[in-house]
């Protein structure tokens, strides 16, 4: 087994950038199938399985993440023009959302304190120090907003990067059960409400409910990432003093 291990390790080696972007592609292709064939469950998350599988092969073959990292930076790229294509279903679903406009900016505001404040305050009550705190507040933002607001505020990024991709995760899976058991029906609000708490991650899921689900859990994405990026600073320096 440790000889294969070894010639995996260097097959990545010797097919670099090509070896990590295909490990990334068909990590996440073998989630989507394995999602499909298990009917669709919630534990089946395509992202999930995707991120075990690299994770394991990266651990498993010893391989640099950080050389994983630059060779799969193909994959990040594609992800500005993956939010810029959200503008057509946006366009497509724009009088359902500008008729509830008042209703979701309210939401917006609420979801992006409520998840400032609980993870600063749940992790101080464990005993965490300033500099982990910091790294939380803009766990809820997308991983690139939350990181960058993390290092503008003095935190960690690797540690924001980590708990926003937990976030992330952690929404996609438990989302639709908790807003089926709190009978939220409404597409628009099951979407908006995933995309507040969980970004990208519980995007994908809620697209996955329908377009139109999708589309808000977008929206609601990106602005709270600019929301997160006002928000995090203001409420540190009350905080602080």
């Amino acid at each position: 087994m440790s000889a294969q291990l070894q010639l995996a390790g260097a097959w990545l080696m010797a097919h670099r950038p090509l070896g990590a972007v295909g490990l990334t592609l068909g990590g996440y292709a073998f989630g989507h199938w394995l999602w499909i064939r298990g009917g669709k469950h919630a534990a089946l998350n395509p992202t999930l399985t995707g991120i075990a599988i690299v994770a394991t092969v990266l651990l498993a073959t010893r391989f640099d993440y950080r050389a994983y990292f630059e060779d799969a930076r193909l994959v990040h790229v594609l992800l500005g023009p993956a939010v810029v294509a959200l503008a057509v279903p946006l366009y497509r679903h724009l009088p359902a959302l500008q008729a509830r406009a008042g209703v979701l900016a309210a939401a917006l505001l609420a979801g992006s304190l409520v998840a400032i404040v609980s993870a600063t305050t749940f992790a101080w009550w464990l005993g965490a120090s300033r500099l982990t705190l910091i790294s939380l507040a803009p766990k809820s933002a997308t991983a690139a907003v939350s990181m960058s607001v993390s290092q503008a505020v003095g935190g960690i990024p690797a540690l924001t990067a980590l708990v926003t991709v937990m976030a992330g995760i952690i929404g996609a899976l438990v989302g639709p059960a908790l807003l089926d058991a709190l009978r939220v029906r409404d597409v628009i609000a099951r979407g908006f409400g995933m995309g507040v708490a969980s970004h990208g991650i519980a995007t994908a899921r809620a697209f996955q409910e329908s377009e139109a689900a999708g589309t808000a859990a977008g929206l609601a994405m990106g602005l709270n990432a600019v929301l997160t990026a006002l928000l995090v600073p203001i409420l540190l320096r009350v905080a602080g003093n």
